[in-house]
Formats: C-alpha cells, sequence, structure tokens
C-alpha cells in the first residue's frame, strides 16, 4: 500500500534544496565569490584546507550586510538583488536567487560576519547545519564580509563519501577561482591553501597587467599565441583573445566565455566561435578563446539553468551572426600585420570599437587565367625524406595562382623602400623554405603552405563572385525523414535550393535529393541533408554545405599549389610575400598549421650568445 502523502520536516527541504545549489566545495566558492562580486568588493582572500571540504573562507571589502539583516541572509530565499518579477527581466548580478547562503549552511557549520561603513563594529551570525544559533553578536570585522565555511557535508555522510581526494577537489575550486579572476579584471584576488599561497592577483586596471593576469590563468603560451579582439555592434560589445589557429587543443579545456561579467556555457556561442574557425584548424581540434560578451540585460535570460551555467538570447541569431563575424575578421587580419603596427592599450571598462578595415584579398582574377611557373626553373635538389613533398605540377594542370612579380625590390635589402611586414627575400633554403629580412630581423615562409593558403582563399572568392553550380543527379536519392525534420525541409527548402540542393518532399515523411552541388559529386547526399536538417533545427543555420564545398576547395588549393623543390626566382619570392600581406588567414594553412615564422634579431642574438 502507497504511502500517505505528508509534509517535509524544514531541516530536510533546506538538505534537498542544497543539493541543488552545492555539489562540492567548488559550488560553495563560486555562490561566495559572486556574492563578494555583487557586493562591490575590490579585493578578494580565499583561505581553504583540506581542498575545501575543512575549510572555506572568503573575505571582501565589499559593502558587508547590515547587523538587522544577517538572520535573512541564511535564510532561504532571501535577497537584496530582486524586488520583484520586473527585476528578473533584467537581471545584472551575478546571484539574484536567494538560496545560495541558506543551502551551504544547511549542509556546514557556517559563520557570516559583516561590517557596513555606518556601522562602529562588525556583527556575526553562527548556522549549525541549518539551525541558527543565537541572535547576531558584535566582532571585531573591518568593512566588508567573512563566510566560512566549515565541515562541509558534515551532516550527510552519503553525501561526503562521494567527494574526491583532495587533490581533486581543490582541482576544481582553484577552477572556478581562476575562471572569476578573469571575468574580474578590476578585483585583486589571493588564493590560499593548506596556510600557502596558491594564487596571488593584484588588481589589473590597464592592457598590459590584464595580459599578465591572462597568462597567470592561462599560461604564457596562451598569451603569446593569441591576438586581442574588440568589435562593436549597436548595443553588443565583444573583447577579448582569440587563439592562434595553431594554438589548438585536443579538449575545450581553454574556453572561457562570459556575459555581462558571468561566466557561461553557451551552445550558440561556441557553435559561432567554432564556424570561425572552420577553414584553419583540423576538424577534431579546438579553439582556445577568452571572451567576454556585453549586452543589454534585458535582452538575455541568465535564469534558464538551476546553476546559472547557461543563458538564453532574446535575439539568439543576431548574437551568433555578431560573434561569427567578429571572430572572422580578426582571424581573417594577417597577422603579420602586428609586425608593423602596435595594438594601443584599452582600459578595463572600454569597449568602444577602432574603425575596422576590411582585409585585402588577393587578386580576383580567375585562376585559370594566372601565370604559370615556368618549368624550366624547376631544378631537383638533394632533400631529406622528411623534407620531400609531392611531385611539381602537370604542365597541363591550369590551376596556378597569379603572382604580380612587378612588386618592387630594392637593390639595398638593408634599407627597405616601404618596410613591408614581412620583407624582401635574401633566399630558397631547400627548395621548401623562403628567408626572407624585415625591419625586426628574419622571416622563415613554408611556401607551400603559404601559396596554398593564398589559392584557397582566391578559389573562395570566385565561388563567392558565382552562382552555386548544381548538376540533377541521374537517379534521384530517396530518404526517410522525421515529422520534425520534413516541417524543417518545408520551411528551409528555397534556401537550400539556392545552395544548389533540391529535396522535395514525395509523402508524409519521404523526400528525395534530385539536385547537388557539382563540387559535391560523389558525397553521401542522404546524410548530408540529414546533417543540414539536424543543424537547421538546433541553430537555425548550417554550414555544413560550405563545409563540404570548402574542403573540396582546399583539396584543390593543395594540388594547386607550388611544391617542394620548385626554384623561385627573387621576383616569384616576393610577390609570393606581397600576396600573402595581402590575403586573408594567410598566417595559417588550410590545416591550421603556421605558414611563416619571425626571427627576431635579439632571438638571433640570444642563440649566438651575443652580448654575454
Amino acid at each position: 500500500m502507497p504511502s500517505r502523502i505528508h509534509c517535509l520536516p524544514q531541516v530536510l527541504i533546506n538538505q534537498i534544496a542544497a543539493g541543488e545549489v552545492v555539489e562540492r566545495p567548488a559550488s560553495v566558492i563560486k555562490e561566495l565569490l559572486e556574492n563578494s562580486l555583487d557586493a562591490g568588493a575590490t579585493r578578494i582572500d580565499i583561505d581553504v584546507e583540506r581542498g575545501g571540504v575543512k575549510l572555506i573562507r572568503v573575505r571582501d571589502n565589499g559593502g558587508g550586510i547590515h547587523q538587522e539583516d544577517l538572520p535573512l541572509a541564511v535564510a532561504s530565499h532571501a535577497t537584496s538583488k530582486i524586488v520583484d518579477s520586473a527585476d528578473l527581466a533584467r537581471v545584472s548580478t551575478l546571484g539574484f536567487r536567494g538560496e545560495a547562503l541558506s543551502s551551504i549552511a544547511a549542509v556546514s557549520r557556517l559563520s557570516l560576519t559583516s561590517r557596513t561603513e555606518h556601522q562602529t563594529s562588525g556583527w556575526r551570525v553562527l548556522v549549525d547545519g541549518g539551525t541558527v544559533g543565537r541572535e547576531p553578536g558584535p566582532a571585531a570585522h573591518p568593512l566588508g564580509t567573512t563566510v566560512e565555511v566549515r565541515e562541509l557535508f558534515f551532516n550527510l555522510p552519503a553525501r561526503r563519501k562521494f567527494l574526491r581526494s583532495e587533490r581533486t577537489e581543490y582541482a576544481h575550486l582553484d577552477q572556478i577561482v581562476r575562471r572569476i579572476a578573469l571575468s574580474r579584471f578590476a578585483v585583486e584576488i589571493n588564493l590560499r591553501h593548506n596556510q600557502r599561497s596558491a594564487l596571488a592577483l593584484p588588481c589589473a586596471p590597464d592592457r598590459q597587467t590584464q595580459t599578465r593576469r591572462l597568462g597567470e590563468v592561462c599560461g604564457g603560451v596562451f598569451v603569446d599565441n593569441a591576438v586581442f579582439v574588440e568589435q562593436q555592434s549597436g548595443d553588443l560589445h565583444l573583447r577579448g583573445w582569440l587563439g592562434l589557429p595553431s594554438f589548438s587543443r585536443s579538449q575545450t579545456d581553454l574556453q572561457y566565455f562570459f556575459v555581462n561579467g558571468r561566466a557561461v556555457r553557451d551552445k550558440l556561442a561556441h557553435h559561432a566561435i567554432r564556424q570561425a574557425y572552420q577553414d584553419v584548424m583540423y576538424r577534431d581540434r579546438h579553439p582556445a578563446f577568452v571572451l567576454f560578451l556585453q549586452l543589454d540585460p534585458a535582452e538575455v535570460d541568465v535564469n534558464a539553468h538551476p546553476a546559472k551555467l547557461e543563458v538564453r538570447f532574446h535575439q539568439s541569431q543576431q548574437v551568433h551572426d555578431f560573434l561569427l563575424r567578429a571572430a572572422q575578421q580578426t582571424l581573417a587580419r594577417p597577422a603579420l600585420s602586428a609586425l608593423s603596427t602596435p595594438v594601443p592599450a584599452a582600459s578595463t571598462q572600454s569597449f568602444s570599437t577602432p574603425e575596422y578595415e576590411e582585409p585585402v584579398r588577393t587578386s580576383n582574377t580567375p585562376v585559370t587565367e594566372s601565370l604559370r611557373f615556368p618549368t624550366t626553373s624547376y631544378r631537383p635538389q638533394a632533400v631529406a625524406p622528411e623534407r620531400q613533398m609531392s611531385p611539381p605540377l602537370r604542365e597541363q594542370q591550369a590551376s596556378y595562382v597569379q603572382f604580380d612579380t612587378s612588386s618592387p625590390v630594392p637593390t639595398d635589402t638593408d634599407q627597405p623602400a616601404d618596410n613591408p611586414p614581412l620583407g624582401y627575400a635574401l633566399a630558397q633554403l631547400q627548395g621548401v623554405y623562403i628567408l626572407a629580412e624585415n625591419q625586426h630581423g628574419l622571416v622563415l615562409v613554408d611556401m607551400h603552405a603559404a601559396h596554398e593558403r593564398i589559392v584557397y582563399e582566391r578559389f573562395k572568392i570566385n565561388l563567392e563572385q558565382g552562382d552555386m553550380p548544381a548538376q540533377p543527379l541521374l537517379v534521384p536519392v530517396t530518404l526517410g525523414l522525421s515529422p520534425t525534420e520534413m516541417r524543417c525541409l518545408e520551411e528551409q527548402g528555397e534556401e537550400l535550393s539556392a545552395l544548389g540542393l533540391e529535396v522535395v518532399p514525395l509523402g508524409p515523411e519521404t523526400a528525395a535529393i534530385r539536385q547537388l552541388p557539382v563540387l559535391l559529386n560523389g558525397v553521401d547526399a542522404a546524410q548530408l541533408v540529414r546533417d543540414l536538417l539536424a543543424d537547421l533545427q538546433a541553430h537555425g543555420r548550417s554550414t555544413r554545405l560550405s563545409e563540404n564545398i570548402h574542403e573540396v576547395l582546399a583539396t584543390r588549393a593543395c594540388r594547386s599549389s607550388v611544391r617542394a623543390n620548385r626554384k623561385l626566382s627573387v621576383a616569384e619570392m616576393n610577390a609570393l610575400l606581397r600576396d600573402m600581406e595581402r590575403t586573408a588567414y594567410s598566417s595559417q594553412c588550410n590545416h591550421g598549421r603556421p605558414t611563416w615564422i619571425q626571427l627576431s634579431l635579439a632571438e638571433l642574438d640570444k642563440l649566438f650568445l651575443r652580448g654575454r
């Protein structure tokens, strides 16, 4: 016989509610740090023992809590951050639900001490496993608040036994602290573990100190392989760092995305950023980035996830397109422009965007009319096996890129006329690399990789300037679709047709593919359509078709590029350097590898121990 319905005791209610907020010590530190930031703290000191299980102490210099409000601060559903339902429509604080301290107190021994600027002394309230002790009593304390959380899950042994080792729990906690440290450059954050300093981050008010903190949190290698991005469109402001495609990762462990200062995991944003890297990174690799998006709080719902880790944008397509465009423009800028144009420092509060000039791409002359490298200039050389590449192109394969060899070449490379970023060619090494001199030192260029990018970008321009060529299938491909996929097909049929893909319904759950883009001859048409429809349902758009076409173009570009052992004249080498300076994404080949490196005079001096 089933049990009768009954009301749960308040202690059990609090413990159940705590389970939604407090998963491990890292959950506690997240809630406490967010409260400190909402209180306006400019310095936060954190002490942790045994990975946070024994003790978590967070002290800040924020506005503090009034003596009479201390009991309410540890009560369920009590907060100073919202008043009515209208406030929920434009939440601008990190915490707002009102049960964080109450939930933490229900599964620990909590002490809350605070003083406001209008009080002569601090006041303290104690909570033991959800039971509030005596009335708040006076306690010596500077302006701000200190929260001590001891013996986490002491009253829930079953929950405590599922905690991992001290090292593992501390690693999770440390990651939360570092993530929040990235979200607030103007706040000093200090972390101690078992009475030893683990992290000391002074406030970072300018670009230089922000970059230093970025290195402390994400590593110096990321800083050395990242480009700064700052874009604005209407109320949307994006600022942060994008890792170079060559600095790819096997996991998504170095991806930080913040919306109005809140760290979130957003599928829409990650899809946009991932799409921006599609032409310059292997598919099984992941980009690294630290990005801050600011917009009107009324345009984003931060209450979409119990732990506030996800958000919903009211204009999701607009946000997606803005992020994609900003990332693409930043990555498309020839990174070599940074060699001659230093990036100005930016304030932590400034999100104004400098006027951006679209990178100039290579000539729009169709590749079939382009100049061939003379076959008489090809001289086989003795090259190590690991440096050998494909043989030179056959004469009849007319897929060469045009080089303008009329570019001026100075007679004295020590004093170039216009100081182009990649300088001027000095020699060709082993038929593989171009050695050039610029104002910074020595430049080494992988000529095949660089040429492959130039040809690929020119293929893309030619494709964009003409209609998508398509061909009817001799035998239409039939496929079964779910009712949801059929609705999507009916809604997006015209868009697919514009891309050269014709798919027509045959019945309630059957469709036929009658036409495909010429470049995709031989592709699994049924799987392609299903993937397209899945993307359209999830994101409202799909890049699946263009990705397949670009993959074909990339293969053609690789086959059409200058090969190893091809002897180039100085004029041809300089023409390649100038094309690189004008081509989008020219710092990486189509697979994400670097096309050139810079060795400064200082680095060369160090190699030869000069000045020591």
